[in-house]
């Protein structure tokens, strides 16, 4: 990192990558240009997890090319009388892949799904009701980096 008084700790970056909901996955898309798509995450044990659907844009790309990076910004902070926010950004390099294990894809769902629905009982019962519909994207994060971000 070029400034090095700005670089999070790997602790940082982690508690960024658990409390966030959301991030930006960057994949190789068709014809080689790049492919974003914002994307609800949960990390868990050091990886990173998410749900799609099991056909479309994203799946060709990941079984097209498995490296990918993904992007995830706290929600910063504006200082009184400054225009300008300072927030935390982390980027993470490494290998996406989806997950055929029925038993993990309903382990990881149940974390995923408790992150965003109001009760555990909406989680079951989106699981039943969509799993044979849904796919599970893994990324094994080969590099992480962390910033402090000042828009001034």
């Amino acid at each position: 990192m070029r400034r090095a008084g700005q670089e999070l700790s790997k602790e940082e970056c982690e508690e960024i990558l658990i409390s966030q909901p959301r991030g930006i996955l960057a994949l190789l898309g068709d014809y080689d240009y790049p492919y974003t798509v914002p994307m609800n995450h949960v990390y868990i044990d050091g990886k990173l997890y998410f749900h799609g659907a099991k056909t479309g844009h994203k799946n060709d790309a990941v079984k097209k090319y498995s490296k990918c990076s993904y992007c995830v910004l706290n929600e910063g902070v504006k200082e009184e009388d400054n225009w300008w926010y300072t927030f935390k950004s982390v980027v993470v390099f490494g290998n996406i892949k989806t997950i055929s294990d029925e038993k993990r894809k309903v382990e990881v769902l149940t974390v995923l799904g408790d992150k965003f629905f109001p009760t555990h009982e909406e989680t079951v019962d989106e699981i039943d009701r969509l799993l044979h519909k849904t796919e599970i994207f893994e990324i094994t994060i080969d590099h992480m980096t962390g910033k402090l971000v000042r828009e001034n």
